[in-house]
């Protein structure tokens, strides 16, 4: 208090000071340069935005990229600029640091890829992955370790201890999840062959954090402090941190979850307790000195069925789309800077031997390791690793930035040896991410490994899977064998009962009960529809639709003059909140039901996000029911229906004599409904049309087969009456041609 007294006392000093000739007088001045203080958040922006630029001209020749991974152009990139820096600075001014790699820039690209993770492929091949991440990275981890210790006894590298050699063994063994997403995205190997590595590199980290921390303190210990008891306690933190840091992801992935169920009201924030309280994870994750990847995957991975069945589709759309700008930020900036910490000799001191060795060592026991586990592993997988998918395996065990911020931390006074492990850990990742990155490509055509079919399995595919699923879990049931099904299927009922009816909002819960009363309505706004469409063809006449409670669809259909709309969630003019529900269900069946053949780009990568093809599925959509209207015309043109049908249709015609209207019937199970399209002009269309039937027919056709020339597609989806969901015909009338 006292020293702010005085301060305010000498402003007022020099405030009322006449002022003499002993100095210049102050003046007004209209621009002042204030550099220091936008520095920081200036220096950001402008490496943000030489990143974007760089990528932009990476894309603008498709001839670069697809030979020279990005990640490799970003880190000749950065050499190229640190170099400019040194020459004009005389001294680097910009590295890797660690803790912004670790606070900043890692946090994004791994909620991106657990967020989008495809979690069915993960957990099938769950045990897999974390055989591959704990036993491969503690082998490659010891051995490299011990090998390099043996290579110093012989005199052939610089001087230092066993547990150094550990330490160093530790950082440099374990794959690293950016480096593989960036590197393996532009392969597109079979995705259980990526789902493996990718899962390696992102659950290794519980098992490189245990060993850096357990190596590193043992090294400040020192080897002859160290007692029975720091083993045991080294082994249990592996299951602490392991454990503790998957924990932790999934509460706040519950916490997220429970969360989005009421921001009905407040829509626009929902995209901000998604990043917000994974983010809060990670860092819950790294204030406790857990696994904070562990942490993030398992909280993207968890909270993303809830989360995004809450949230809004404006929402997702925002989350989607932010995720992977973060993302793609993110692992440009640290490939880049990985380039230009690179051009600092103040911070690395070489050494030939060990860097060769070290090369040696890391390939070579990465190979073993992967063929005795996979030898292993074999006896329990029902789809078998291959030599050829162990040879990609072992190549694609790439290094990158999380092993160069780990050496980064080493205490300089404590590892006598860190200058020359930094010179080492620059060039093994160099190694990988170019040399590897641009041979990987070429070596997964030579071995012809399979790649990804790249597409969304349709409803036909989706329906199979499930029904396996539910044999299979009856099988183990009925043999008395807990398995994997089994288990899955007991967590599914488990998912169904409780969680999803605690963390879902009621109506994104209760619209899959409601499937078959949504479909049924669907039809009936369907056959409006057609029916507005095929008045154009000169069909038959259509009264008015102002008697149906659903004119959303044929008005904007009038309105836009489009083919077949759909998909009803691009209508705003809903009643109530069931009117909404039918939407969403609508959006959803038209998704699987309405196109089956559509095939989606299923690749991994955050810089491309797949458009919608709306308009060509509507006019898909209105060329499959034209078609389907014109084998019918033809069938009756020509007198194809045999004797059997005949009959049947001139029974039909007695009975339908007297009516006055067109009804459509649907049935499902024994219910049946029909539902009045319109009435009259029965008689005056029949007389029409016994007048004039060659003519009139002749028109139609000539019509038909122009739509169908508008949007021609390679196969067409014959249209089953009798299928199982619903069943819709229109009274067939002599001389009309109509069904």
């Amino acid at each position: 208090l006292w020293g702010r007294g005085e301060r305010e006392r000498e402003r007022e000093r020099v405030a009322t000071a006449v002022p003499t000739d002993r100095g210049p007088v102050p003046e007004f001045e209209v621009v002042k340069w204030q550099w220091h203080h936008v520095q920081g958040p200036y220096l950001v922006a402008v490496w943000i935005l030489i990143a974007s630029l760089a990528k932009i001209l990476f894309h603008l020749s498709s001839k670069v990229t697809t030979v020279v991974p990005e990640s490799c152009l970003l880190i000749f990139l950065g050499l190229g600029l640190g170099g400019i820096v040194l020459a004009a600075a005389k001294k680097p001014e910009y590295q890797l640091d660690p803790d912004t790699f670790f606070l900043f820039l890692l946090p994004p690209i791994v909620l991106d890829s657990g967020y989008f993770m495809p979690s069915r492929l993960f957990f099938d091949n769950f045990g897999t992955i974390l055989m591959y991440a704990a036993v491969g990275t503690l082998w490659n981890s010891f051995t490299t370790g011990t090998a390099l210790w043996c290579v110093r006894l012989a005199g052939l590298m610089v001087d230092a201890d066993l547990l150094d050699f550990l330490l160093f063994g530790s950082l440099i063994s374990a794959v690293d999840p950016v480096a593989v997403i960036a590197v393996f995205e532009e392969v597109h190997v079979n995705e259980t062959l990526f789902i493996i590595v990718f899962g390696e590199s992102l659950l290794n980290d519980a098992v490189t954090v245990v060993l850096y921390k357990v190596f590193n303190s043992f090294v400040t210990i020192g080897s002859e402090n160290i007692q029975a008891l720091d083993y045991v306690r080294g082994v249990a933190s592996f299951f602490v941190v392991s454990l503790g840091g998957t924990a932790v992801g999934i509460i706040f992935a519950f916490v997220l979850a429970l969360i989005s169920r009421f921001t009905k009201r407040v829509r626009i924030i929902e995209p901000l307790f998604v990043f917000l309280i994974v983010y809060l994870a990670y860092l819950t994750a790294e204030m406790v000195s857990l696994s904070s990847i562990l942490a993030v995957t398992f909280c993207g991975l968890c909270c993303k069925k809830y989360v995004e069945a809450n949230i809004s589709q404006k929402s997702r759309t925002t989350v989607k789309y932010t995720m992977k700008t973060l993302a793609s930020s993110s692992e440009t900036i640290i490939f880049m800077l990985l380039g230009i910490s690179a051009v600092d000799t103040s911070i690395w001191t070489w050494d030939s031997g060990l860097v060769l060795f070290t090369l040696l060592f890391t390939f070579v026991f990465r190979a073993l390791g992967v063929m005795m586990q996979s030898w292993v592993l074999n006896h329990f997988r029902l789809v078998p690793l291959d030599r050829i998918d162990q040879v990609v395996m072992t190549y694609g065990g790439l290094r990158g930035a999380v092993a160069f911020a780990l050496v980064i931390l080493l205490n300089d006074e404590i590892v006598k040896a860190k200058d020359y492990f930094v010179a080492t850990t620059i060039t093994v990742v160099f190694f990988t991410v170019i040399i590897q990155g641009l041979t990987i490509k070429p070596l997964v055509k030579w071995l012809k490994v399979k790649r990804s079919d790249h597409h969304k399995p349709t409803l036909n595919e989706e329906l199979h899977e499930r029904a396996f699923d539910h044999i299979l879990a009856a099988v183990e049931d009925i043999v008395g064998h807990h398995g994997y099904h089994y288990w899955r299927d007991k967590w599914e009922h488990f998912d169904k009962k409780y969680l999803s009816q605690l963390l879902m909002r009621k109506s994104a819960y209760r619209i899959k009960d409601e499937i078959w009363d949504v479909y049924h309505k669907l039809n009936v706004r369907d056959a409006i529809s057609f029916a507005d469409q095929v008045r154009k063809f000169s069909f038959v006449s259509m009264p008015s639709r102002t008697s149906f409670s659903e004119t959303s669809v044929t008005n904007l259909l009038r309105e836009s003059g489009s083919a077949v709309c759909l998909d009803l969630q691009v209508i705003d003019t809903v009643r109530s909140g069931k009117d909404r529900e039918d939407t969403v269900m609508h959006h959803v069946l038209r998704e699987n039901l309405y196109k089956p053949r559509r095939r989606y780009q299923g690749n991994y990568s955050r810089h491309f996000i797949v458009k919608g093809e709306q308009e060509r599925q509507e006019r898909e959509v209105f060329q499959r029911n034209m078609r389907s209207r014109l084998e019918s015309f033809k069938s009756t043109k020509h007198n194809v229906y045999s004797s059997k049908n005949k009959c049947r249709h001139k029974k039909e015609h007695k009975c339908q004599k007297k009516a006055s209207f067109l009804s459509i019937v649907f049935t499902q199970g024994s219910g049946v409904k029909t539902l009045d399209v319109f009435s009259g002009g029965i008689k005056k269309m029949r007389r029409i049309c016994c007048c004039r039937k060659n003519m009139v027919f002749e028109r139609k056709l000539k019509l038909l087969n122009q739509c169908a020339e508008l949007c021609p597609i390679q196969t067409i989806l014959p249209v089953k009456p009798h299928s199982h969901f619903c069943q819709c015909r229109l009274g067939h009338y002599r001389g009309t041609g109509v069904r």
